[in-house]
């Protein structure tokens, strides 16, 4: 079941988001921590926000900008402003959709179905497929949420982070070439340099320090990566 986060000062219009998301199959979580929207999320970890415009405090484009720091999760802006501007800001902080109030709720629902399938690779509503769960030495992995469980803890990836880790967690205990990387995890048609990888590389180790495992990606010096599940030694200790 995916988590939506709704931001709507509109008690109203969240409750009827909330109501309506519920009843096609979604986890809906109404928060009404409007100054502080980014622990919201960190605790939460949603897999889509819909996020209104006018907001106490800091406006909604404040708050994509502090999420788009630790997520790239889907974000569909919801607001009463119709001008061109402020889709075109939207768009610039890091948003995916913009729709304008008033709205009807089968338009939302239409448009989370769609960003969900986008960015975790399934239709979600009626599908009939089990969710697909990655084991591997203690850790389990989500690719289509996507994220990555280790003990009690649970991080939510970008996608090139959770493309990265699918990849390096198939070819294991082999080394997977960069340009095998490149090929999985960029549009050929698309100009990605040296650093781009490496930033990548680079993220998701952060993501494994952060659940307390060092060294999780090895650099094979001239040809590429693989994963080294040292946390594994530890866990037999």
């Amino acid at each position: 079941m995916y988590r939506i986060l709704i931001v709507e000062d509109d008690q109203r219009i969240a409750e009827l988001l909330s109501n309506h998301l519920d009843k096609y199959g979604y986890e809906p979580i109404v928060t009404h921590q409007f100054d502080a929207i980014d622990q919201a999320f960190e605790q939460i970890m949603p897999h889509l926000v819909l996020l209104d415009v006018n907001l106490p405090k800091f406006d909604g484009y404040y708050w994509c900008k502090q999420i788009r720091k630790i997520s790239s999760c889907p974000i569909i802006f919801i607001s009463a402003r119709t001008g061109e501007l402020d889709q075109v800001m939207a768009i610039e902080y890091g948003g995916d959709d913009f729709v304008t109030k008033p709205f009807y709720y089968d338009v939302i629902v239409a448009k989370v179905k769609s960003q969900i399938r986008r960015s975790y690779g399934e239709l979600s509503i009626g599908a009939t497929d089990t969710e697909r769960e990655v084991h591997f030495y203690g850790v389990t992995f989500f690719p289509e949420r996507p994220e990555l469980h280790y003990g009690q803890q649970r991080l939510s990836l970008m996608k090139k982070e959770a493309d990265l880790l699918d990849l390096l967690i198939n070819k294991y205990p082999r080394t997977v070439k960069r340009e095998k990387i490149f090929e999985r995890m960029w549009d050929e048609k698309e100009f990605i340099n040296e650093n781009t990888l490496n930033v990548n590389v680079a993220r998701l180790r952060k993501k494994f320090a952060e659940l307390g495992i060092d060294n999780a990606i090895e650099t094979v010096k001239g040809l590429g990566y693989r994963l080294n599940a040292s946390w594994n030694e530890v866990d037999k200790e």
